[in-house]
C-alpha cells in the first residue's frame, strides 16, 4: 500500500532549499552511539523466545554489571537509519543541482545613499494625504527595502500574497514576498546580496543578516488564459490542446510564463491572496475583489472554482489550511468544488501533498484541518490509515484521534519546535494502539509496529520520497510508547541512553494529555524513576519477571549451568530455547 505524498518537496518548491537532510543527520551524531556501546557488553546466547517481540532493548533492570546491551534487532535497525541518512545525504546533494548558482552567498553590506539620492523610506499617508492602509512599522524592513529599491530602478514591485492579507487581518507575517516586474536578471543586478533560484520557475532570494530570505517573483500569467495561437512554450499549460479537448484536461503541468501585475494577481488560488500592497503609495491594490471577502470571513477561488480546482487539486488543502488558520469560512460554491476534485488529488505531484500535508500539521491547527479533511473524503488518500481507523471505531475513534491532534496543537502553538517524525508519529498513536503489532514481525529482522502503519511509511518512502529516517524515526517512536507506558519492561539506563528517548517521551506526554492514561507513569519517567509494569499488559508484569532475573544470573555467574533451583521450573521453556 503506498500514499501518494512527499515531505521534502524539492521539485515543486524550490524557494525552500534550507531544508536540507545533511544538516538534520549531522544534528544527530548520537544515534550511532549505540552499536559502539553494545560491542562493550558481554556476550550472550541470543533467546529465541522473545526475538520476535523485541523492539531493541533489553529486559532487565540495571545492574552495576550489566552494560547496555543491545539487541541484534536494533544494531540492524541503527545501521538502517546510518543507511538512510546516507541516502537522504545523496539525494539531497543531488536535490541541490535545481539552484543554478549552488555557490555559498557572500553578503556584502548595503552601499551607503550617494548624497542626491533619496531615502528609502515608505509613506505613512497617501498622496491623498490620507493615512496608508498598513502602517508601515508593521511591515518588514527588508523587505520593504526591497519593493523601494526596484521602485527607483523604475520597476513595479509589490508586496503580495499571505503576508498583505494577514497585516489586513491584524495577524503577523511569518514572512513577506515580493512581487515585481522585473525579471530575475535584472532583480540580481540591482540586489548584490542576491541568488537566482528554480528550474521550473526562476526565483530571486534577497539576502539580509541573520539568514533572512526575502524572496521576489516576477509577475506571472495563468498558462490557461493565454492565446493557443501564441505558440509560447507554457501557453498551453494544460494538456489537452492536442486533440482540442483542452477543457476535459485542466491540470496546470506548465507555469512559467510572465505576465503583468493583474495577470498575476488573477493566476493565484484565493481572492484573499491576491492583494497586493504597493508600499510606496501605501496603498492595497485589489485586483480580485479580496478585500470584500476578507471582510465577509469568506475562502472563495479567484475565477470558476470548479476550473480552478482542477487545475491545482492541491488548492483543496491549501483552503482547508487557510480556513483553520484564519478561522474562515469556505464560500459555498468552493466547498462544492473541492468535493468534486478530491479524486483528482492522486494527480497531484506527491512532494507537494506531503508538504501541504505536513504544513497542516506544523501550523498547530491539524485538528480542525483534518476534520475537514475527512468531511471532504480526502483522508483516504492523504492518510489511509487514519481514514481507516475513524470510519471502523465511528465516534468514539473520532473522539479519541481528534484528542490527539488537539495536544499536538497544543504544543505547538506553544512555540514548540516539534519535529516532522514527532507529529506523524503523535497522530498514529491511536492507530498503533488500537492494532497490535503482527505476529510475523521477526520475519523482516526487526520489531514492527502494526502493519497498516508499516505500509504507511513504507509507501512514503517508496512512492513519495519521504526520507527514510524520517519514517525510521516514527516508527521507533511508535515501538518505545510500548517501554514508556509500561505494556514492556526494559533495562531503564539502556532505555533511557536511547538517541530518540526524549522524543519519544514528548510523544508519550502528548498520549498522557489526550487519553488521561498514564500519568504515574509518565511522572515517574520524568523523575528519573521506573514506573511499574502494567497489569495484564502484553510481555509484562509475570511473564517477563522470571525472564528477567534468569538473564541477569546468567551474565553474573559466566555460562549459569548448574543455577535454577526454585526458578528453574517457572522458567524451564524459555531455558531450552535459550
Amino acid at each position: 500500500m503506498s500514499s501518494p505524498l512527499d515531505l521534502t518537496g524539492h521539485e515543486e518548491r524550490p524557494e525552500r532549499p534550507e531544508a536540507q537532510a545533511p544538516a538534520d543527520s549531522a544534528e544527530r551524531p548520537s544515534e550511532h552511539e549505540t552499536p559502539s556501546r553494545a560491542s562493550e557488553a558481554p556476550a550472550e546466547p541470543p533467546d529465541s523466545a522473545d526475538a520476535g517481540e523485541d523492539d531493541g532493548f533489553d529486559d532487565d533492570d540495571d545492574g552495576e554489571d550489566a552494560g547496555p546491551e543491545v539487541s541484534d534487532e536494533i544494531r540492524a535497525a541503527t545501521e538502517a537509519l546510518k543507511a538512510a541518512e546516507a541516502e537522504d545525504a545523496q539525494a539531497a546533494a543531488e536535490a541541490g543541482d535545481e539552484a543554478e548558482e549552488p555557490e555559498a552567498v557572500i553578503l556584502e553590506p548595503e552601499p551607503e545613499p550617494a548624497a542626491n539620492e533619496p531615502e528609502l523610506q515608505a509613506p505613512t499617508t497617501t498622496r491623498t494625504g490620507e493615512p496608508a492602509e498598513i502602517d508601515p512599522d508593521e511591515m518588514d524592513p527588508d523587505a520593504l527595502k526591497v519593493v523601494l529599491r526596484l521602485h527607483q530602478h523604475g520597476h513595479q514591485a509589490y508586496l503580495v500574497g499571505g503576508c498583505v492579507r494577514d497585516l489586513l487581518l491584524g495577524k503577523k507575517p511569518k514572512d513577506f514576498d515580493v512581487a515585481t516586474s522585473a525579471h530575475p536578471g535584472e532583480v540580481r543586478a540591482i540586489f548584490r546580496n542576491c541568488r537566482l533560484i528554480g528550474r521550473r520557475f526562476r526565483l530571486a532570494h534577497v539576502y539580509f543578516k541573520g539568514g533572512k530570505i526575502v524572496e521576489v517573483s516576477t509577475f506571472r500569467a495563468n498558462p490557461t488564459e493565454l492565446e493557443p495561437a501564441a505558440g509560447a512554450p507554457g501557453a498551453a499549460g494544460s494538456a489537452g490542446s492536442d486533440d482540442g479537448q483542452s477543457g476535459e484536461d485542466l491540470l496546470i503541468t506548465h507555469d512559467n510564463v510572465f505576465g503583468t501585475a493583474q495577470q498575476d494577481a488573477r493566476r493565484r488560488d484565493f481572492t484573499i491572496n491576491g492583494l497586493f500592497y504597493d508600499a510606496a503609495e501605501g496603498r492595497v491594490i485589489d485586483y480580485v475583489r479580496g478585500r470584500r471577502d476578507l471582510d465577509e470571513r469568506f475562502i472563495r477561488t479567484i475565477g470558476d472554482p470548479e476550473i480552478r480546482m482542477r487545475e491545482d487539486p492541491v488548492r483543496i488543502l491549501r483552503a482547508v489550511r487557510f480556513a483553520a488558520k484564519l478561522d474562515l469560512d469556505i464560500e459555498s460554491r468552493t466547498y462544492a468544488a473541492m468535493e468534486g476534485a478530491v479524486e483528482d488529488l492522486p494527480r497531484c505531484a506527491p512532494a507537494r501533498l506531503l508538504e501541504e500535508t505536513f504544513r497542516l500539521i506544523r501550523g498547530g491547527v491539524s485538528a480542525p484541518a483534518l476534520k475537514l479533511l475527512a468531511a471532504l473524503d480526502a483522508l483516504k488518500i492523504l492518510l489511509p490509515p487514519v481514514d481507516a481507523y475513524l470510519r471502523e471505531h465511528g465516534k468514539e475513534g473520532e473522539k479519541t484521534f481528534y484528542a490527539f491532534a488537539q495536544a499536538l496543537d497544543k504544543r505547538v502553538s506553544a512555540g514548540e519546535v516539534l519535529d516532522d517524525a514527532i507529529l506523524l508519529a503523535t497522530l498514529l498513536v491511536p492507530i498503533s494502539r488500537a492494532q497490535p503489532p503482527p505476529d510475523d514481525s521477526q520475519d523482516e529482522g526487526r520489531a514492527s509496529v502494526s502493519r497498516v502503519i508499516e505500509d504507511l511509511l513504507a509507501g512514503f518512502v517508496e512512492s513519495a520520497r519521504l526520507p527514510r529516517r524520517i519514517a525510521e524515526r516514527c516508527r521507533m517512536l511508535l515501538l518505545m510508547q510500548r517501554t514508556l507506558s509500561g505494556e514492556r519492561r526494559r533495562k531503564t539506563g539502556a532505555f533511557r541512553r536511547h538517541p530518540l528517548f526524549n522524543e519519544a517521551l514528548a510523544v508519550f506526554t502528548m498520549t498522557v494529555e489526550a487519553t488521561g492514561e498514564g500519568r504515574e507513569a509518565l511522572e515517574a519517567w520524568q523523575a528519573g524513576e521506573v514506573p511499574p509494569p502494567r497489569a495484564g499488559a502484553n510481555g509484562g508484569g509475570d511473564a517477563e519477571g522470571p525472564r528477567r532475573k534468569r538473564r541477569r544470573r546468567r551474565r553474573r555467574r559466566g555460562n549459569g549451568s548448574g543455577e535454577g533451583g526454585g526458578s528453574g521450573a517457572s522458567s524451564g521453556s524459555d531455558a531450552g530455547e535459550g
